[in-house]
């Protein structure tokens, strides 16, 4: 994959980030909240806004807010390998970002994110995926 040269590294983004060689590391239960887990310590700590999420078995989308793109995805994606603690490698070697530059850009981005379980077969409908910021517990108002 050949990385273009970005100029804007601040902004709102749809990024998709896939794990070394489409390894399905996140079917795993434990794998798929670790994830997860290391994205709310990040938001936690003020480094992006994360406004919507899914991780898939091979790949994870994410719709964030940053002041520092490259320096946001180096926390994320290191933060995930260092936690994880495997001697395999983790993810490809880069990342894919699209800026969204307006409210149906960022509707869109959410949807598509959301939506993702769904196309790939994983449940019907969005709010039953474990995974994604569009999960809704069964018997959860909210």
């Amino acid at each position: 994959m050949s990385r273009r040269r970005r100029t804007t590294t601040s902004g709102t983004f749809l990024i998709t980030s896939v794990a070394h060689n489409r390894r399905r590391i996140f079917q795993v239960d434990a794998t798929a909240r670790l994830c997860i887990e290391i994205l709310q310590r990040y938001r936690r700590q003020g480094l992006y806004k994360l406004h919507a999420f899914v991780v898939m078995p091979d790949h994870i989308h994410l719709l964030i807010t940053t002041e520092n793109l490259p320096e946001a995805m180096k926390h994320i994606r290191g933060g995930f390998s260092h936690a994880l603690a495997s001697k395999f490698e983790v993810w490809q070697s880069d990342f894919d970002d699209r800026e969204i530059h307006n409210e149906k850009g960022y509707l869109d981005a959410r949807h598509y994110i959301h939506q993702n379980p769904v196309r790939a077969g994983l449940v019907v409908n969005a709010e039953d995926y474990p995974y994604s910021s569009a999960f809704r517990p069964k018997g959860v108002e909210g």
